[in-house]
């Protein structure tokens, strides 16, 4: 076929789409997005879009409701954005929209005309203009590359993607020879996404010069790290995106059968591509022949089961097979001889989906964003002490001052910042000292920590970076598939002394074991897993190491976290009289009432939950903590109980 028929197959694809976009403009009817992802659902976004459908029924009012996926403004769900034309009003975005909020939006704003602004996302003064979704400092601030259409299109209508320019990178590809789609890969200097930053380019080139038949494109989606879910996002929000990018990458290293491999406990984000998959089939943009070419490319789906080890390309493909996850020697490399022993291409969601726009736009487009070595976006979840959690797009070269206070709000509560964990449970933790530092994969190496998949935990004054260091190693301890003897043993070892030390019992020698040990197991493990797992334990003894010192030599915990080393007691003078909130929460009867009628605390029953100083009324303030515990003042009790 001809690049002439072939546009002309598209086109008339797109007219449908276009066609479809006039008659939902024509309608000028209100239009409701709702954002339908797992963060909306967990905060009740399936009550808030019934509850417009009732009263919508109720008051007779014609409008539209759109599922749409992940806006990125977590904190805030369930997130709705009302495009109501015949106000004048450009789309409006309103925050934690419950069920009653629904019923009154559907009353005063699509019924009378009154938009509520104490419902609008964001603060609005006197005379202030409504802001458009795309004023928010979360936007302005980010550059949307890969999220561009997140939140803004329902991920089942696959016209929608259409309508907004998608599909369109991959038909520029198929114009193209494959070895002149690798040069532009190559000349983007794109850097996947999954972790190691390794060029993508280079990774196809590689699989296309591979002498077999039978290649195979895999999509690793299984994404483990802890308050991470940038792919799920991107898999629930923008599927069609990742499906583009898979088919150019198939097409430039001559593969005609890919996998998305997607853990099972997403289960929209497994329904959602599945569902994309059969949408782009019925199109002729995914399956036999596309849209009339020699080139096929059948897509399927596989549910991984969940071990955080199958994040590694091997390990993965072992997974697949129907083996354990366990990574393998390379060489050879899976370009060379993968899934099946074929040559096997595997890239992240993140590296598929930035790969239609680099395709639609040139490589001097993409160059413009990010640094020299490391140009385009980065994707990140901001989770931790941080005002606004939740999903951001930046640029490449961004500092981690500018992501956490000016995108993400700063440290609530008036705290002040510590430290932030930035590369998943095997990236490392960086101080205040380094809040300037470029987010790039050769600034954050250099400071000891990674790029990663992009996770990122912000942690306040309160963060006992010790107990941190303990908790990531306990995570990539039991996620250790035991393969690797420095791995599997040495990991133990990790968490044995780090418990140590967050209970008192720790030695100065663990400071010296604790390093030498960390050292040895990034020299003796096979995987990423293993060679990575002690960065929090090197970065918290380089930057934080006289919180070590304060827990061995003065057994105390500076940020009152470690249990064994903090004591809870209640300031007298602050206690109220006849309060009795933290009696009825204490779990162990700790707490009893003196004959003055204030409330004290037994240490010898406290368990030291902390639940007294949670449920403590804020104007009181009067559950206090200490370290080391003997600095607890305490009160006998008699044998009335008082």
């Amino acid at each position: 076929m001809n690049k002439d028929d072939l546009t002309e197959r598209f086109a008339s694809i797109l007219r449908r789409a276009d066609r479809r976009a006039r008659e939902r403009r024509n309608e000028a009817i209100p239009t409701i997005y709702i954002v339908m992802s797992t963060c909306g659902l967990a905060s009740g976004a399936a009550e808030t879009k019934q509850a417009f459908e009732e009263a919508l029924s109720d008051k007779d009012i014609g409008a539209r409701i759109v599922p749409v996926g992940c806006l990125g403004h977590c904190y805030a769900e369930p997130l709705v954005v009302i495009d109501h034309p015949a106000t004048g009003f450009p789309p409006i975005c309103y925050h934690q929209v419950t069920v009653a909020r629904a019923r009154r939006l559907v009353r005063s704003y699509l019924e009378k005309g009154d938009p509520v602004f104490e419902y609008v996302l964001g603060a609005l003064e006197e005379n202030d203009l409504i802001p458009a979704v795309t004023d928010f400092a979360r936007f302005n601030l980010e550059q949307r590359l890969v999220m561009e259409h997140c939140g803004r299109i329902d991920p089942d209508d696959i016209y929608q993607y259409i309508a907004a320019g998608g599909y369109s990178g991959l038909v520029k590809a198929l114009c193209l020879e494959p070895e002149e789609l690798i040069d532009e890969i190559e000349t983007s200097g794109l850097r996947g996404r999954g972790g190691a930053g390794f060029p993508a380019g280079r990774k196809w080139r590689l699989a296309s010069t591979a002498k077999a038949d039978g290649k195979i494109i895999i999509c690793n989606g299984d994404e483990g790290d802890p308050g991470a879910y940038m792919d799920r996002t991107i898999l629930e929000s923008n599927p069609h995106q990742l499906l583009e990018g898979l088919a150019i990458c198939a097409y430039a290293v001559g593969a005609d059968q890919a996998i998305v491999y997607v853990r099972a406990e997403y289960p929209l984000a497994v329904k959602t591509i599945k569902g994309a998959i059969k949408s782009a089939e019925g199109v002729a943009l995914l399956g036999s022949t596309i849209l009339g070419t020699t080139f096929s490319l059948n897509v399927s789906v596989f549910q991984g089961s969940g071990a955080f080890v199958c994040g590694e390309e091997t390990a993965l493909i072992q997974s697949i097979e129907g083996k354990r996850g366990m990574p393998q020697h390379r060489p050879p490399y899976p370009v060379e001889k993968g899934l099946w022993g074929r040559p096997t291409v595997v890239n992240n969601v993140k590296t598929l989906s930035s790969v239609p726009p680099i395709i639609k736009n040139g490589t001097e487009w993409f160059r413009g964003s990010g640094t020299e070595t490391s140009p385009g976006t980065a994707i990140f979840s901001v989770v931790g002490n941080v005002k606004h959690p939740g999903l951001v797009e930046i640029a490449m070269g961004t500092s981690l001052r500018t992501l956490i206070f000016d995108v993400c709000g700063g440290i609530p509560n008036k705290k002040s910042f510590k430290a932030v964990q930035i590369g998943g449970p095997s990236g490392g933790c960086l101080p205040e000292s380094f809040l300037d530092t470029p987010i790039d994969f050769d600034s954050l190496t250099q400071a000891g920590a990674m790029m990663g998949s992009g996770g990122m935990v912000v942690m306040d004054e309160d963060s006992c970076m010790v107990d941190v260091a303990r908790y990531f190693i306990d995570f990539t301890q039991k996620e250790s598939c035991g393969k690797c003897t420095f791995c599997r043993i040495g990991t133990r070892h990790l968490l044995n002394i780090l418990d140590r030390i967050t209970n008192g019992e720790g030695s100065e020698q663990d400071l010296e074991l604790l390093g030498t040990l960390s050292e040895d197991i990034k020299l003796g493990s096979l995987c990423g897993l293993g060679e990575t797992a002690p960065n929090p334990v090197l970065t918290s003894l380089r930057y934080f190491l006289d919180e070590y010192e304060a827990h061995i030599k003065e057994n105390r915990c500076p940020a009152h976290k470690c249990r064994a080393l903090t004591a809870f007691y209640i300031d007298l003078e602050k206690c109220a009289r006849g309060c009795e909130v933290c009696v009825g929460c204490c779990p162990v009867e700790a707490i009893f009432t003196t004959r003055g009628r204030k409330k004290a605390i037994d240490q010898k029953l406290c368990v030291k939950c902390g639940e007294c100083a949670v449920v403590c009324p804020p104007e009181y303030d009067a559950v206090l903590k200490v370290s080391p515990p003997e600095l607890a003042p305490t009160l006998e009790r008699t044998p009335d109980g008082k």
